[in-house]
């Protein structure tokens, strides 16, 4: 018998995949994974953002494979990332060098350098707009001519090297930066976390935490679960870094491999400094993604600033073990779904074991 359940098991498992297959392909409808990476571009960070792989067609290729399901995509992505080998290490960037789209401050009116609104939601409408659902080629390419002669060509132009905004609170003696450190940075995807964690493991733990989760645990923080009030985004900035690799450490030349697209996010976070005499400072929540996920590096920069500087263990959101083990794209979504799979001895075994106290409380 055992060996009939396993052949019919077998056939089962073969033929749920064809069903799958099926459903990508029964409308005879090809995505294209060029369509998949201009048109659903956010849908393309958060796979890339979640899975620590920059690679835009491999995420449109994870996309199309999980039919759109992003946390199918990231799991794929994952796994291919760890069969790939790794050539070389980035040399050390500062992000004041990133070819700017997009640069804010919710802090400043005036932010030295000047506020570049880029592309974003913030301003638009939240209304279903029904004319898309009849459109064709001919109206894109009407429309794309339209707003190119509408747009200021000014406005898509790169803006490089403005000053951060965090020099000016320095400036004025209400932030105090740190030391610079250039160690290695521990890598988590090399070895596994640890706790207490350093502050790479955590860093590199929320940039590739499940976006939503990142976001939920990010408010909770902010709803008082946690141990700061209301940050002020003091710069949020959307753009491109040049990376670079040294082919020999014994020599000092460097080589552009090209540039990928971040958002990164400083907030402020008035701190009790105490000394001689206590006074207020702001400490800084530092949040870094790939692409144009503004929600999710705020709300990294928020939970960065809550573990960084945790005073209450009791606070769930500044407990690293809570916080970092349960925003894992990877991690959750293997453990709830593996409640699917099979549990039949360990279901008889919790029967029979209730069956028995039933029984002994009915003689007593």
């Amino acid at each position: 018998m055992g060996y009939v359940a396993v052949e019919g098991g077998k056939k089962a498992i073969l033929q749920s995949n064809k069903l799958l297959e099926y459903e990508r392909v029964k409308s005879l409808n090809n995505l294209e994974l060029e369509i998949i990476k201009t048109n659903l571009k956010e849908l393309v960070f958060q796979v890339m953002s979640e899975s620590s792989l920059y690679d835009e067609d491999l995420a449109s290729l994870a996309i199309k494979q999980s039919l759109g399901s992003a946390e199918e995509a990231v799991f794929l992505l994952r796994a291919h990332r760890s069969t790939l080998p790794r050539l070389y290490y980035t040399t050390i960037t500062d992000t004041n060098d990133m070819q700017i789209n997009r640069r804010i401050s919710a802090s400043f009116k005036d932010v030295p350098g000047g506020q570049y609104l880029g592309k974003a939601y913030d301003f638009s409408n939240r209304f279903l707009n029904f004319d898309l659902i009849n459109e064709n080629q001919d109206d894109l390419n009407r429309r794309k001519s339209e707003l190119e002669e509408e747009i200021d060509s000014n406005s898509t132009d790169h803006i490089s090297s403005l000053k951060e905004v965090v020099d000016y609170i320095e400036e004025i003696g209400l932030y105090n930066k740190k030391p610079l450190d250039n160690n290695t940075p521990d890598d988590i995807t090399k070895r596994s976390i640890t706790f207490p964690a350093s502050r790479s493991e955590r860093l590199q733990s929320l940039t590739r935490g499940q976006t939503g989760a990142v976001i939920s645990i990010g408010y909770a923080e902010i709803r008082g679960f946690g141990i700061s009030s209301h940050p002020n985004i003091g710069e949020l900035r959307n753009g491109y870094m040049p990376l670079h690799v040294k082919i020999d450490d014994s020599l000092d030349d460097e080589y552009y491999i090209g540039s990928i697209e971040l958002t990164e996010v400083i907030s402020f976070c008035p701190t009790e400094v105490k000394g001689e005499k206590s006074e207020l400072k702001f400490e800084i929540g530092y949040g870094l993604v790939f692409g144009q996920l503004e929600t999710k590096a705020i709300a990294m920069s928020v939970l960065d600033y809550s573990l960084e500087y945790a005073s209450d263990r009791n606070a769930p959101t500044a407990d690293e073990e809570f916080v970092l083990l349960h925003i894992d794209s990877v991690e959750s979504t293997g453990f709830i779904s593996h409640l699917k799979l099979p549990h039949y001895v360990t279901f008889q075994s919790e029967l029979d074991g209730m069956r028995k106290i039933n029984k002994e409380g009915e003689d007593e």
